[in-house]
């Protein structure tokens, strides 16, 4: 384990994960404003997973956290970790019936105290879809400032999207 927050840990993937990983993957609302595609064959998720296992939180680049309540995948939380080391980009998938439950608040939240208290990163930023106003509200709530808007800014899935921008820093975290 990673991160353990009051309901879930944060930890390494296994290839136990990948038919819950597939899941919530292949899943058409989940994969709407993500980077992937629906459905996510199985062969495709264990390869993935088995890939995001060898990952290190530590150094810089993507790592996945597998999201856990009781011994169950229900989401992941992805982190680029800047080659300064002092700083991040994030980005999350729920599974949706898990979603409207506050895990994906408590999973991020317990990612950012790691990051800012023990890790002691600058600045964590994030972007979505402006269309994705869950994961904008979500931001929001764990105290991330709305800094741009880039109008049309990304062909995805075959049209132009626009994207909100978000950051975070560890001043105003701690405070």
């Amino acid at each position: 384990m990673l991160v353990r927050t009051e309901r879930l840990s944060l930890r390494r993937f296994t290839p136990e994960d990948a038919e819950a990983f597939a899941a919530y993957r292949s899943d058409p609302d989940v994969a709407r404003y993500q980077s992937w595609d629906a459905p996510l064959p199985p062969a495709e998720a264990l390869k993935t997973v088995e890939d995001f296992a060898d990952g290190d939180p530590m150094k810089p680049g993507w790592f996945q956290y597998a999201v856990d309540l009781d011994g169950v995948l229900i989401g992941d939380i992805g982190l680029n970790l800047h080659e300064n080391l002092r700083q991040a980009e994030l980005g999350f998938t729920l599974a949706p019936e898990h979603q409207g439950k506050g895990y994906a608040t408590e999973a991020v939240r317990g990612l950012l105290d790691q990051l800012f208290v023990e890790r002691n990163l600058h600045r964590v930023s994030a972007e979505c879809d402006a269309r994705n106003t869950a994961s904008a509200r979500l931001l929001e709530r764990l105290g991330f400032r709305q800094e741009g808007l880039r109008l049309s800014n990304s062909w995805f899935k075959g049209e132009w999207t626009d994207d909100l921008l978000f950051g975070l820093l560890r001043a105003d975290y701690l405070s």
